[in-house]
């Protein structure tokens, strides 16, 4: 039965608390675009691209949830791709709602949650204080720096980067998904021995070999599919819709 997309939009911003944050700018969290009301198959997406969005339709969804949203700059005036971007969305009928710190730092359905979970990390701590809150996690442990890599190759389907800069055994973990290697200093700062992300730049090399961390860049696409799966499997169950996950790699 089809659910009311009021609803679902309530929901959502109930469980992921998406009021109480505060963001980058451009991130617009929350219903970008509605549609005509209803809501029969859920898409989830790492981005709100063209031609993710194309792919969304052949699938006759009519709610995407994406991590990444329309919204990162000027997104005006509404000509050539852009035009054509929207007349997709309002001739099928979709509606776009995107979460990006909120389901970052969800605790159970969140991108470092659910990271950590496929690595078996087991109980966290806050970590990675940004924007007025903690947005990652942290974990102790005793692993080797290899052991942790193959896992997060195994976890997200993409080999990581690896800056051997810090110990062998790796003892205190911090997880922050997506592209958070440019605020390193911020995670050796709170105290790790080795940081998870998925991009950083050139520099942060020679900085993570100074701070004496070791860093895995696990890919910004890879470290952030997690997320919307989660979130979106959980408003399938809660209101009794299908749900598939569209796949679309930056390899970045």
């Amino acid at each position: 039965m089809p659910v009311p997309l009021s609803q679902i939009v309530r929901y959502c911003e109930s469980v992921l608390k998406t009021q109480t944050f505060t963001d980058y700018a451009g991130a617009v969290n929350g219903l970008q675009v509605q549609n005509q009301g209803k809501v029969t198959h859920i898409a989830a997406a790492v981005d709100a691209s063209h031609n993710v969005i194309q792919k969304v339709v052949a699938t006759r969804a009519d709610f995407l949830l994406v991590h990444h949203g329309l919204f990162w700059s000027p997104f005006q005036p509404w000509t050539g791709r852009r035009y054509d971007l929207l007349r997709l969305l309002l001739d099928h009928n979709l509606a776009v709602y995107s979460s990006h710190l909120p389901l970052d730092a969800h605790p159970r359905l969140g991108n470092n949650r659910q990271l950590a979970n496929a690595l078996t990390l087991g109980k966290a701590r806050p970590f990675f204080f940004e924007k007025g809150r903690f947005l990652g996690l942290q974990f102790s442990s005793d692993i080797s720096r290899e052991e942790l890599a193959h896992r997060l190759a195994q976890a997200t389907g993409t080999q990581p980067i690896v800056i051997p800069g810090g110990p062998e055994r790796c003892r205190r973990i911090g997880i922050v998904t997506g592209g958070a290697g440019e605020q390193l200093g911020l995670a050796a700062s709170e105290g790790v021995d080795t940081f998870i992300t998925g991009e950083g730049k050139h520099w942060t090399f020679a900085l993570a070999e100074d701070a004496g961390i070791n860093v895995l860049y696990g890919g910004h696409y890879a470290t952030e599919t997690f997320g919307v799966k989660a979130l979106a499997a959980h408003l399938a169950k809660k209101f009794e819709l299908t749900w598939e996950f569209i796949d679309h790699p930056s390899g970045l």
